[in-house]
């Protein structure tokens, strides 16, 4: 039997508010990340494959502008979920009472090394990222300029106005850098050996950017002879056909945890537990490994072209407490030193 012109009306009407029950019907997350732009719609289609009645909103920026709206927003929280942030921010809003401790079905496959100590944990880790310096060789050939082996060679005058470099106050990698710097050289409030090293550092550096993917990118362009990035990004680069080398600086590399916690505050808690699953298993990790090196489940991740096969043993010995409770006097200490070269928004 044909259906009338009106009937089809009627059928197509009945259909769109079908539709439109069903979309209203999905529990929105929204989620504030760090995450790299390239590899957020790899994960949402991952997590929505298991879970396709949850949409997730995503507010994305660096983790040092993220850290501060989250705790800029304490007293009237916004996001459900934080995920792919640092992990010593984690652990500093943790000291803030702004996070739910949720202990996720796969908590037990999580190295104990990346993941809150606390039972249950206020976070977990999802994957290492850590340092390394991008150094372009037609560049670097052109000028007659050597390959680094170490981070104290960055501070030969040969350098100088050739090295770009993320601020630590807002990206996640610049602080891991400095942490670094101060755990190997020394600290002593603002006195220390790796003060010294970055007052030497700061003589050759030409811009502090707002963004740790963004000195590589500088270099692969050809911008700049060095930029101070992370392994995911300088990979990534190099395989695409950048001039690139990847430099691992011999005396130790900076690194954190892109890492998931809970917002307290969420009005959709089971929603968020379900995310939390889903970001510590095994489907997770292995869309975390196509990205880095270690990932937080061990021996998921597929080794990565051009990063070391020792990669995690050059890893500096990182104290998150420190990082979270050290954080505000070590960025203000920076700022008032360094900040004069960092790019404007």
């Amino acid at each position: 039997m044909r259906l009338s012109t009106f009937s089809k009306s009627l059928v197509l009407t009945g259909l769109l508010a079908l539709a439109g029950v069903a979309s209203a019907q999905k529990t929105q997350l929204l989620v504030y990340t760090a995450l790299e732009t390239d590899q957020i719609k790899a994960y949402q289609e991952g997590f929505n494959k298991s879970y396709p009645d949850i949409e997730i909103k995503w507010v994305r920026d660096s983790t040092g502008v993220i850290t501060a709206k989250l705790l800029a927003e304490k007293a009237n929280p916004q996001a459900d979920v934080v995920m792919g942030v640092a992990a010593s921010s984690l652990a500093l809003l943790d000291k803030q009472g702004m996070l739910i401790p949720y202990a996720p079905l796969n908590l037990d496959a999580i190295m104990s090394q990346y993941r809150d100590k606390k039972t249950p944990p206020a976070w977990f880790g999802m994957d290492v990222w850590g340092a390394t310096v991008c150094f372009n060789t037609v560049e670097a050939q052109k000028k007659n300029i050597p390959k680094p082996e170490s981070w104290q060679d960055l501070t030969k005058p040969v350098y100088k106005g050739q090295i770009v470099m993320p601020n630590p106050a807002s990206s996640g990698t610049g602080y891991f850098d400095v942490v670094a710097w101060l755990t190997l050289f020394g600290d002593k409030d603002g006195k220390g050996g790796g003060w010294k090293y970055m007052d030497g550092l700061h003589n050759n550096i030409a811009q502090y950017t707002h963004s740790g993917s963004k000195p590589c990118n500088m270099a692969a362009s050809g911008e700049f002879v060095m930029g101070i990035s992370f392994e995911y990004r300088g990979n990534t680069n190099k395989a695409k056909g950048a001039p690139i080398d990847l430099v691992f600086p011999k005396e130790g590399l900076g690194w954190d945890l892109e890492a998931f916690a809970i917002h307290k505050g969420t009005k959709k808690l089971e929603a968020a537990k379900k995310l939390a699953d889903w970001a510590s298993s095994k489907d997770a990790m292995l869309l975390y490994g196509k990205n880095f090196a270690i990932t937080a489940q061990p021996g998921v991740a597929a080794p990565l072209a051009n990063v070391p096969k020792d990669y995690e043993a050059r890893l500096v010995k990182l104290d998150f407490n420190y990082a979270a409770e050290q954080r505000e006097r070590i960025l203000k200490e920076w700022t008032v030193r360094y900040d004069g070269k960092t790019e404007k928004r």
